[in-house]
């Protein structure tokens, strides 16, 4: 077989293929043999007709056609290692030649990855947000603790923010009740904000057995996004009470002895988790600034193919929601216009991501351990809210390993790029990110590598959109 490239663009190759006839009786064998196990010659049994018989009975033309079919998929692929491409897409196979006993000719065009120059990555300078936590950010971590711990009492009086009001609420449209529009014996924190528009106001001012109307929207169903009439039927009205922190409540809310201890421990983890976001602010930032240094063309094709699937994911979400997409686009404040140029800006930074870091990984000899894939998959499971088990077997069922393999090895290349990387924050402060543990803690050189290498790949997923 002889084959040749040619590039019709940076992200589109064809080739062209000749294969000598005498390299194609493999699978003109084959197709005899399928062919003599299907059809039913007298004298014959099945599976020994001879090929003589099958040409006389069948057409030799239709062997000839079999035999191509089994071949071509076999020939393209060994046309695609010989000259060192890789696909993206299926390709658009045209034969231009073949007659019985004469060198195939075809011709096969596809998306393939493109040719990158990958930029200096070493010591790549970045910056991000000062880590700050505020006495402000320690109170509303205590208050919702305390809030965890506070009891109901019932109160003869009007209902007001942050009181728990029990409610009936019927949404109606011409005098009829919406299907699903219905709740009894709701519980509801007046000021919450997640229920219809207008409840809140409707419920301020109101006393257990008045009730209220309005008009506000559905956010799911036949009638979403429609003005509805809504009524709403006071039962209850309690009034938290919070428990004072102080060291009893300490003690009942937590494993520490006293309140100080108890409110500094919650700045610690607060501290920790805004670690854990100049971490992964850390990795966007050089993520971006290497992109930007690199020309990376895409293939629209696979843009295009990519969007629209990103598109029917979001749009199925919002299905389980019960939210419509204009409802969506009202909540994000972004018109039409607006989301499609934001989709497409993220399908195309994370392709050109994917692209970039599969070179660096390749350059730097990134390798994947079993422990690193296993864990992994854990973690996409969890993240999907699967069964671990089911998940892994799901993987290798419809041979998605080499993608969750493919997932760690960017993940590792960026936690190169990161490591290598100086990153200071707003005000000029080294920001230690190599010795990071998974739960935000710095740990000693030794005891961080397995913990850092182990939190990198899940951080990377969705920057890279895998």
């Amino acid at each position: 077989m002889k084959s040749a490239v040619e590039t019709l663009n940076p992200t589109r190759a064809k080739l062209t293929i000749e294969v000598p006839f005498e390299e194609l009786k493999p699978s003109l064998d084959a197709a005899y043999q399928r062919i003599a196990k299907q059809v039913n010659v007298p004298g014959f049994r099945k599976g020994k007709v001879p090929p003589a018989v099958i040409d006389r009975q069948v057409g030799r033309g239709a062997v000839l056609d079999e035999a191509i079919n089994d071949a071509l998929p076999k020939l393209y692929v060994q046309a695609l290692q010989e000259n060192d491409l890789q696909p993206l897409a299926q390709p658009d196979i045209d034969v231009t030649k073949f007659e019985d006993n004469e060198t195939l000719e075809f011709t096969a065009e596809v998306d393939v990855r493109p040719t990158i120059e990958v930029p200096d990555y070493e010591g790549l300078a970045v910056q991000v947000d000062d880590l700050t936590v505020s006495d402000e950010d320690v109170d509303v971590q205590v208050e919702a603790l305390r809030e965890r711990f506070a009891t109901l009492n019932e109160v003869e009086r009007a209902a007001a923010d942050g009181d728990i009001v029990t409610i009936d609420l019927i949404a109606s449209k011409d005098g009829e009740t919406v299907e699903g529009g219905e709740v009894n014996g709701y519980s509801y924190k007046v000021g919450a904000g997640d229920m219809l528009d207008g409840v809140d106001e409707a419920l301020r001012g109101l006393s257990a057995g008045e009730e209220a109307t309005f008009v506000s929207q559905l956010l799911g169903g036949d009638l979403a996004g429609e003005d509805v009439d809504v009524s709403v039927k006071v039962a209850t009205v309690k009034e938290q009470e919070l428990p004072a922190f102080d060291d009893e409540f300490a003690q009942t809310a937590s494993e520490f002895d006293t309140a100080d201890e108890l409110r500094e421990d919650v700045r610690t983890r607060l501290e920790r988790g805004k670690r854990l976001e100049q971490a992964a602010a850390a990795r966007d930032a050089v993520l971006e600034k290497l992109l930007d240094a690199a020309d990376i063309p895409l293939p629209d094709a696979a843009v295009t193919a990519e969007i629209a699937e990103r598109r029917g994911e979001i749009e199925q979400q919002l299905m389980y929601q019960g939210m419509t997409m204009e409802a969506y686009l009202d909540d994000q404040e972004q018109t039409i216009d607006e989301f499609e140029a934001d989709l497409e800006k993220r399908v195309r930074d994370a392709m050109a991501a994917q692209f970039l870091l599969d070179e660096i990984a390749k350059a730097e000899e990134v390798g994947v351990e079993q422990a690193e894939l296993s864990e992994h998959l854990f973690r996409r499971a969890q993240q999907s809210g699967q069964n671990p088990d089911e998940f892994v077997k799901h993987m290798v069922e419809h041979n998605h390993i080499p993608e969750m393999v493919a997932e760690v090895v960017r993940g590792k290349a960026l936690a190169l790029l990161v490591e290598s990387a100086t990153v200071t924050d707003a005000s000029g402060n080294h920001v230690e990110l190599k010795n990071l543990r998974g739960d935000g803690s710095i740990g000693e050189p030794e005891a961080a590598t397995d913990d850092a290498a182990g939190d990198e790949p899940a951080e990377v997923e969705e920057t890279t959109g895998d």
